[in-house]
C-alpha cells in the first residue's frame, strides 16, 4: 500500500510538472506573438522611411530617425484634434457610463414590470439597426451635425454595456442588502448612489475602458457628420487624412522626401498607431485588476 501510495504521489508530481512546463511554454508563445507586432511597429516607426522599404526590420529599427513622428506632429490641425479627441473621451465615457449605469439599474430591480420585455427589446437593436442613410438624415434633423455633440449623445446609450453592468449587479451584489436599505427608508437614489455604485467599481471600469477605446479610436463620425467643421475634427480623423495624402504621394524615394525627411507611408502610418495607441496603453495599466474582475463577474447571461 505504501509503495502505491508512493508510486502515486510521484505519478501526480510528475504530471503536475508536464503540465507546468507546457503551460509555461504556451503561455511564451502567445506573449511573443502578442508583442510582436506592437515591438515591430514600434521599430518601423523609429526607423527611416526609405530603409524600411527595403524590409527585413523586426523588433529593432535599423536606422534611428524622428522624422517619422516628426511629420505627423507637424501635420495641420493635429492639436485641435487631439484636444477634441480627449474631450469627447472623457465626456463621452462620464456620459455613458452614468447613463448606461442607471438603466442597468432599473432593468436590475425584480419589481421593475417591464423588466424582460425591455432587455429583449434592447437586445434586438443589437442586431437590427435603421442604416446609415436613415441615422445621418435623423441626425441632421436634430441639429446634431457640425457639432460636438455629435460625438457624445448617439452612443451614450450601449446595449451590451447596459447588460454586462445589469448582469454584474443581478449576480455579484446581494438583494438582502437592497432590502435592508428600503426597510431602513432609503429610497431608490441613495440605494443607486451609496449601496450599488460602490459595490460596482469593477464592472464601472471595465465598460469606461470599453467606452473609452471607442470614442479615442473612432474617426469615421467625424468624417461623416463632422468634415466641413475643422474646429470639431479628432485625432484620428486627422490622421488618416495624413495617411492618405502621404500614401497619394507615391513611394518613391525622391517622393518621400518633401516632408520633414525621408518617409513612406508604412512609416507615417507606424508613428499614427504608436501616437494612437498610447493613451489607452499608459491608461490600461491602472484599470486591468477592476477590468478582469468585471468581465469576469459581468458577462451576459440571459
Amino acid at each position: 500500500m505504501a509503495n502505491t501510495a508512493t508510486a502515486r504521489k510521484i505519478k501526480s508530481t510528475t504530471s503536475d510538472k508536464v503540465f507546468t512546463v507546457f503551460n509555461t511554454i504556451i503561455m511564451v508563445l502567445f506573449v511573443v506573438i502578442t508583442l510582436y507586432p506592437v515591438l515591430n511597429t514600434l521599430a518601423v516607426a523609429f526607423n527611416d522611411g526609405t530603409d524600411a522599404l527595403r524590409g527585413g526590420i523586426h523588433i529593432w529599427p535599423r536606422m534611428w530617425t524622428m522624422n517619422n513622428f516628426t511629420t505627423v506632429l507637424q501635420k495641420e490641425n493635429l492639436l485641435t484634434g487631439a484636444k477634441i479627441s480627449v474631450l469627447r473621451t472623457v465626456l463621452g465615457t462620464l456620459f455613458s457610463l452614468f447613463l448606461n449605469a442607471v438603466l442597468a439599474f432599473i432593468i436590475s430591480r425584480k419589481e421593475f414590470v417591464f423588466q424582460r420585455s425591455l432587455s429583449l427589446f434592447w437586445v434586438i437593436t443589437m442586431y437590427v439597426n435603421g442604416g446609415l442613410i436613415p441615422v445621418f438624415l435623423l441626425y441632421k434633423a436634430l441639429g446634431l451635425t457640425n457639432s460636438f455633440w455629435v460625438y457624445v449623445i448617439p452612443g451614450a446609450i450601449s446595449c451590451y454595456n447596459m447588460l454586462v453592468i445589469r448582469t454584474y449587479m443581478n449576480n455579484s451584489i446581494p438583494n438582502s442588502l437592497v432590502e435592508s436599505a428600503q426597510i431602513d427608508g432609503a429610497g431608490y437614489t441613495t440605494i443607486f448612489v451609496k449601496i450599488i455604485s460602490p459595490l460596482c467599481k469593477p464592472v464601472y471600469a471595465t465598460v469606461a475602458l470599453f467606452s473609452a477605446v471607442g470614442q479615442w479610436n473612432s474617426w469615421f463620425d467625424a468624417m461623416l457628420y463632422n468634415r466641413m467643421s475643422e474646429k470639431y475634427t479628432t485625432l484620428q480623423y486627422e490622421l488618416m487624412k495624413l495617411l492618405s495624402s502621404v500614401t497619394n504621394q507615391g513611394t518613391s524615394a525622391e517622393a518621400m522626401k518633401n516632408a520633414a525627411g525621408a518617409v513612406t507611408p508604412t512609416s507615417v502610418r507606424a508613428a499614427a498607431t504608436i501616437l494612437t495607441m498610447l493613451p489607452i496603453v499608459c491608461l490600461y495599466p491602472f484599470l486591468q485588476k477592476y477590468f478582469v474582475q468585471g468581465l469576469t463577474l459581468g458577462s451576459v447571461k440571459e
